[in-house]
């Protein structure tokens, strides 16, 4: 067996002081190898995005310990946060969070520009990225221009553009159709098989959840005890 590219070892994370204590994430272990695609679930306000943000280095634990690909994400300063953000991580959110002003292929090309890729292979890379996720003829349109799905396909390729180890996406399908959020879903699983990378995707989509690999339960912060652990792999 590999070694995990994610490791989150008694991960909590409190909000707020005394009795208004908000515990969001509860002592939270477990692990995802490379080339995995884990689902978590759970009803709105269960701690799905707490915890991924915590996973991603957007937010810090009150209590636990978390590494991604090696890295103690827990123990990062800002400027290595910031690396890891751009280098190692990529995020898809459920509001696609494109700018609105550029193009398709300009969004696309905003991490590769922030990691000063030259213009050229940033083109390229650009044009090969958007023809992957089915939006080659869109390259120009803005995301108004474009169908919910069509622009969650924009955010997809944005968040592998600097081909990332770990796909990071909080609820990608809760502003889609069933039909819709199946093809992201189909694309976020084939991106995985096709690149190796792990994925962590949070839904409360019961339709979606044969596509994971496994499938993880949290309920008022804490992880179900028949949740595996361990890597299915």
């Amino acid at each position: 067996m590999s070694e995990p590219l994610v490791r989150v070892e008694g991960a909590s994370r409190d909000f707020g002081s005394g009795a208004g204590t908000v515990h969001a994430v509860r002592e939270v272990s477990l692990t995802a190898a490379p080339g995995e695609l884990v689902a978590i679930r759970g009803r709105s306000g269960a701690g799905k995005t707490t915890l991924l943000n915590l996973i991603g280095g957007l937010d810090r634990p009150t209590a636990g310990r978390i590494w991604v690909a090696g890295h103690e994400v827990t123990a990062a300063g800002e400027r290595e946060l910031l690396a890891l953000r751009r280098h190692t991580i990529g995020f898809v959110f459920q509001s696609f969070g494109l700018v609105p002003i550029l193009s398709a292929a300009e969004n696309v090309g905003v991490p590769m520009r922030l990691a000063r890729l030259p213009a050229v292979a940033r083109e390229q890379r650009v044009t090969m990225l958007l023809e992957l996720v089915g939006l080659g003829d869109h390259a120009a349109q803005r995301p108004y221009e474009l169908s919910g799905g069509q622009q969650q396909r924009v955010a997809v390729a944005r968040a592998i553009a600097n081909d990332p180890q770990l796909l990071i996406a909080d609820e990608p399908t809760g502003q889609l159709d069933s039909e819709t959020g199946r093809s992201i879903m189909d694309l976020i699983r084939a991106l995985v098989r096709a690149r190796g990378m792990t994925a962590l995707v949070a839904t409360h989509d019961p339709a979606l959840l044969d596509l994971a690999d496994r499938v993880l339960r949290l309920r008022d912060g804490r992880l179900d005890a028949a949740a595996a652990v361990a890597s299915g792999r």
